[in-house]
């Protein structure tokens, strides 16, 4: 595991983080998708990055 896919999936979980306070908070859903879609990238990227797939 190098830098930059730990760095990756630590911004995806804290991305998770924040979604679920937003909707204990009601924020607007469009937000929370967005920040949805973030975390999904981030963690996508991450984990693909690992050097388990080569």
């Amino acid at each position: 595991m190098n830098g930059l896919s730990t760095v990756l999936i630590v911004v995806g979980l804290f991305l998770i983080g924040g979604i679920i306070s937003f909707a204990k908070q009601q924020m607007p859903k469009g937000l929370i998708a967005l920040l949805a879609a973030g975390a999904v990238m981030c963690l996508a990227a991450g984990v693909l990055r690992l050097d388990v797939w080569s």
